[in-house]
């Protein structure tokens, strides 16, 4: 059966629905790596890539986030390209697709043994490098609940040129950044030192298994080896990225999920002490932030209309089209604020920058053609105070690039 006729079989109608109404908590590979705000589900992405593309085919996502969709596409031999403007989803992305030696992970056990039962309540200060106690980068973690927690962090990464390879140092940030999430993002209870030191113990063999797990599945995969390039830029620039306009290089498939119009998601922070913000995760990486939410949502959580996000939105999905095949599918999961008004003017800017939106049959719906909608799971418990608001239904749109 072709491709094309098999994307409107009732096979794949009941496939890619089961998917996306997974409830299931994200894991699997290094997936559990760190719980980047708002994504999307593996089995989501896994499927939408076997079923719209090919072994060897190219996979983008161009608001990459916690990668995923890379993670997928690169264990079910797809070539790999993602791009977010946020740096923090550049370096995790990067820590979940990246193989280490043996030797590489040995140093990490042994750091994680030997240094971090080492550290108390009393570790000499002296020994925590002042560039690491950083006021500005260490926002509101100097309230009660978070002060110790925040000493400990700065003691491990000061240890951490032990370590000796770049992405040793990685993992073993990224497992810092794992547990002082768990630890400090959204609590309503305080955690000690000591359960913050056997969490952090924890988080690395856990990690360590799990990258194991995807490293064999990567090599498990006959033929080429896929590539995997990851893009700090903002996706309305994706078009000029050299991987593309040098190399004649087109995207079969595109699978991902915008900012959502009207909705502000904090990727850029971490919620503490009632709810302060903190840019805390960026400190714990080593990567640069600096900026707003209107940086990261295509508008700010102040600004009255939508109007620019819309123009922005357009930019990029025109960007986005320029690095696609004619006949690829790009399929995205997305939620509205107000769905009747907002998804005809994102499904207008889809039309507009070249898409044509594919709709699936299903005689259960009286020959009506319909989209497949969800209520978003395991959202924080602040979130879901406020009930089953528009916000919390995504759906998932699905076009052919023309």
């Amino acid at each position: 059966m072709s491709k094309k006729l098999f994307l409107q079989s009732d096979q794949t109608i009941e496939e890619l629905t089961r998917s996306v109404l997974d409830n299931n908590r994200i894991g699997g590979l290094t997936h559990n790596f760190y719980r980047y705000p708002a994504r999307f589900s593996p089995i989501f992405a896994s499927t939408a890539i076997e079923l719209f593309s090919s072994p060897g085919d190219v996979v983008l996502d161009p608001y990459m986030g916690g990668g995923t969709t890379i993670v997928e596409a690169i264990v079910a031999g797809r070539h790999a390209i993602g791009a977010d403007l946020n740096s923090l989803s550049i370096f995790l992305t990067k820590v979940k697709t990246t193989k280490l030696s043996s030797i590489e992970k040995e140093s990490i056990s042994s750091w994680a043994e030997q240094f971090i039962s080492k550290v108390t309540y009393r570790y000499p200060s002296g020994n925590i490098s002042d560039l690491l106690l950083d006021t500005k980068k260490t926002k509101n973690l100097n309230l009660p609940k978070a002060r110790f927690i925040k000493k400990f962090i700065a003691a491990a990464l000061t240890s951490l040129n032990i370590l000796q390879s770049p992405n040793a140092m990685d993992f073993a940030r990224c497992a810092i950044l794992n547990t002082a999430q768990w630890t400090l993002d959204g609590r309503k209870s305080h955690t000690t030192l000591t359960q913050f030191r056997n969490r952090l113990k924890q988080n690395i063999q856990q990690m360590l298994e799990q990258l194991k797990d995807f490293e064999n599945q990567v090599s498990m995969q006959k033929g080429k080896k896929p590539f995997r390039t990851l893009i700090e830029k903002d996706a309305a620039l994706i078009d000029q990225e050299p991987i593309f306009s040098k190399h004649n290089l087109k995207a079969d498939l595109v699978v991902t999920s915008p900012p959502y119009p009207g909705l502000h998601v904090l990727y850029h922070r971490w919620q503490v002490n009632g709810r302060r913000e903190t840019p805390a995760p960026y400190w714990i990486a080593g990567c640069e932030d600096g900026q707003g939410d209107s940086y990261y949502n295509f508008g700010s959580r102040q600004q009255t209309g939508l109007d620019s996000y819309f123009e922005k939105s357009l930019k990029t999905l025109k960007a986005i089209r320029r690095v696609m095949r004619s006949g690829g599918y790009m399929i995205q999961m997305v939620a509205f604020s107000d769905p009747g008004n907002h998804l005809p003017r994102y499904l207008a800017n889809m039309e507009a920058a070249g898409f044509k939106e594919t709709m699936f049959h299903n005689k259960s719906f009286l020959d009506k053609r319909y989209r497949i909608w969800r209520l978003v799971p395991n959202r924080k418990w602040h979130a879901n105070l406020r009930g089953k608001t528009s916000g919390s239904r995504e759906v998932v749109l699905i076009h052919e690039a023309v």
